[in-house]
């Protein structure tokens, strides 16, 4: 019975990785600027997550501290994924997910300052190893595609920190949607205030076509909610190591999916890829430390 739950977990945790590994494309699918799209995804998201009973539960016994915290990683996410589909914009989802592939390399930097523990020399290691592949990177993209790379740069650093600031705030009282919920709304009101600041109302907040709003909830649901619990339930019964090593996956995919459906490999040459093998490598070999 035991290694049939493990075994379900880890197909659970797949799956997971697997939709994370469209909303790359979903970004090249969606038309609207950047700036709009994370606006709408955040507010379509907080406005499902705000249905739930158990998110009210578990927002109403909590500290202003705690909602300090929490909302200022919204901020950082809101802002992460700005930076993402900025990337996706200005370049294509190869170029966007394949950055996304250095946020290991900025937690080994990150995640010891922000937690508090001594930085570890085998992951600062793999991190100088992974500069010979921005480097390919950047050589193997046209130059009108390099301001995607600088994007996609911001948006790998953004998520490790990210990701660092929920290990330290981390709090196994607290319900994981009531944590996703004040994150979500607070980047929504964080980012929407910042984007109708600097574009104005009529830019940040654009009217979606019928097919955007259609794709943007297929990005909310399938790419952002689904798959955050399907990650919560398998991290019961999966190891680090297992989880680690799946998510890093999600460059792979998301890369064979551009290529399959968009046909991207047309634009980018070898030494793309020669650079993508790099920084992937590193970040398997990352997941063993």
């Amino acid at each position: 019975m035991r290694a049939f739950v493990e075994r379900s977990a880890f197909w659970q945790l797949q799956l997971c990785v697997f939709l994370w590994g469209f909303t790359a494309i979903l970004g090249r699918l969606i038309t609207l600027p950047a700036t709009a799209l994370v606006i709408w995804r955040m507010v379509l998201a907080t406005a499902l997550l705000a249905v739930l009973p158990r998110v009210w539960r578990g927002v109403r016994g909590l500290d202003s501290r705690t909602l300090r915290n929490h909302g200022l990683a919204g901020c950082i996410i809101g802002l992460h994924w700005l930076a993402f589909y900025g990337s996706i914009k200005l370049s294509n989802a190869s170029v966007a997910v394949a950055c996304l592939a250095l946020g290991t390399v900025f937690a080994a930097l990150l995640d010891p300052m922000i937690t508090e523990r001594p930085h570890n020399r085998g992951e600062l290691a793999l991190g100088l190893l992974a500069i010979p592949g921005v480097v390919m990177l950047v050589g193997g993209v046209p130059l009108d595609m390099r301001g995607g790379i600088v994007a996609g740069i911001v948006a790998a650093a953004l998520s490790a920190l990210f990701g660092s600031l929920n290990k330290r705030n981390l709090d196994p009282q607290i319900d994981p949607a009531a944590v996703m919920a004040i994150q979500i709304a607070t980047g929504t009101t964080f980012i929407t205030a910042l984007g109708i600041t600097m574009f104005g109302s009529d830019t940040a907040i654009i009217q979606p076509t019928s097919a955007d709003f259609a794709w943007l909830l297929v990005l909310v649901i399938a790419c952002t909610l689904l798959p955050f619990i399907l990650w919560l339930r398998a991290l019961r019964h999966v190891s680090v190591f297992t989880t680690q090593l799946s998510l890093n996956l999600e460059p792979v995919y998301a890369i064979a999916l551009a290529a399959l459906l968009f046909q991207e490999y047309e634009d980018l040459t070898l030494t793309f890829y020669l650079g993508v093998a790099i920084i992937i490598s590193t970040v398997f070999l990352q997941s063993k430390y």
